[in-house]
């Protein structure tokens, strides 16, 4: 909404390898070349602040791809513009998502000098199987070597966890998880293994060369997670990721709770007054888009009411607080109660799967496995 701080996301698409499991914008190239790439960024950057004058800054968000194989320098010019084209708020989160490889790991004092003060951590799994499994470059040691560095680093850490993996039971997910709450982070990203199609794991899926456990399992180990990273203080605050209350990832919260932000590099999508962005998503087109027009936008579309009003229904159920009826109004331009069918919710709440009241809705702790079937029973 105008006038409401922005959230800046910046894309950088280039990976050591293509994880057989990611549908995300990810590239493997033989090399890049880093000054190009930085001012590419820079201008793309430009472009965007230009059309959202005036505003705050609440977070940057460096995502991928792997950000981590991006030089300090360059994180360092992006985060000094981006302060220069916005007002920063007091306590701005920057965050930088990184793989735990000793190379990577060796930039993280480079990153803490050029601003950030989170690190998202690539981890995905505590055995080394499951990491083969899953394409990952690391092992389980180095990941382990890359946290300690990172939380040496950083103010905050958070780490990934992929989880309903192939072969996995109630018990190994207990103790797997149970060690990732030793570890003292106060935000964890815990993931259930989807099947993306255009995936590797989606052609072996498809040909029973992976089988993933069956409903009943996933559902216990959905409900475990819940229960043991609440037990532990860091509850759910949205359904994959858990935090100590005040750690939450506050650009994550922009998104779900349908707030403005701003993306750049290839394939990044951002959300501005209404109209939703979207880069050229293949880097050498995108790059060609930011050196022939000054920016990378494939498309900028205004949003219709009813778009606007499914994406804030569909963002905001995903979170514990659920939606609040007035923030929704104000961002969507429909009120709450006309964005919903009462029948549904009154009987949605009768059954203990929805919570009603004069501030919004949201999800109870039986119907948060059921979010998406909820939406689609509720949204008119």
């Amino acid at each position: 909404m105008a006038g409401d701080p922005v959230a800046l996301y910046v894309h950088w698409p280039f990976c050591v390898t293509k994880c057989p499991y990611c549908d995300f914008n990810s590239h493997v190239r033989e090399s890049v070349d880093q000054a190009q790439w930085r001012a590419g960024l820079l201008a793309d950057l430009a472009f965007e602040a230009a059309r959202l004058p005036g505003r705050q800054l609440a977070s940057i968000f460096f995502g991928g791809g792997t950000p981590s194989l991006m030089p300090p320098e360059t994180v360092a010019a992006i985060i000094e513009a981006a302060c220069q084209h916005w007002t920063p708020e007091a306590g701005l989160e920057i965050t930088l998502e990184a793989n735990p490889s000793s190379v990577e790991a060796s930039r993280f004092a480079g990153f803490a000098a050029a601003g950030v003060n989170r690190l998202s951590l690539g981890v995905q799994a505590l055995d080394d199987e499951a990491l083969k499994l899953l394409g990952r470059p690391h092992d389980v040691a180095a990941a382990l070597a890359a946290l300690d560095v990172a939380q040496a680093t950083f103010g905050r850490v958070s780490f990934d966890l992929i989880y309903d993996r192939p072969g996995m039971t109630r018990e190994s997910w207990a103790a797997e998880l149970g060690r990732a709450l030793g570890f003292g982070t106060t935000h964890l990203s815990l993931y259930q293994l989807t099947i993306e199609p255009g995936t590797r794991f989606a052609a072996l899926h498809a040909r029973g060369q992976l089988v993933l456990p069956d409903e009943d399992t996933s559902a216990d180990l959905f409900a475990m997670t819940q229960d043991l990273t609440a037990a532990a203080g860091i509850p759910a605050y949205e359904i994959s990721n858990h935090a100590a209350p005040g750690m939450e990832s506050r650009h994550n919260l922009t998104y779900w709770r349908y707030g403005d932000y701003a993306g750049i590099g290839p394939g990044a999508h951002g959300r501005r007054d209404g109209v939703a962005t979207l880069r050229r998503k293949k880097p050498e087109q995108w790059l060609a888009g930011v050196t022939d027009h000054g920016h990378g936008m494939e498309s900028e579309t205004p949003l219709s009411v009813a778009e606007r009003t499914s994406e804030a229904l569909v963002m905001g159920l995903r979170l514990a607080e659920g939606l609040d009826a007035a923030r929704f109004a104000a961002r969507s331009g429909v009120a709450l109660a006309d964005a919903l069918k009462p029948d549904a919710v009154t009987r949605l709440v009768e059954q203990g799967l929805l919570h009603s009241d004069a501030r919004g809705i949201r999800l109870t702790s039986a119907g948060w496995p059921l979010a998406n079937a909820i939406l689609a029973e509720i949204a008119r």
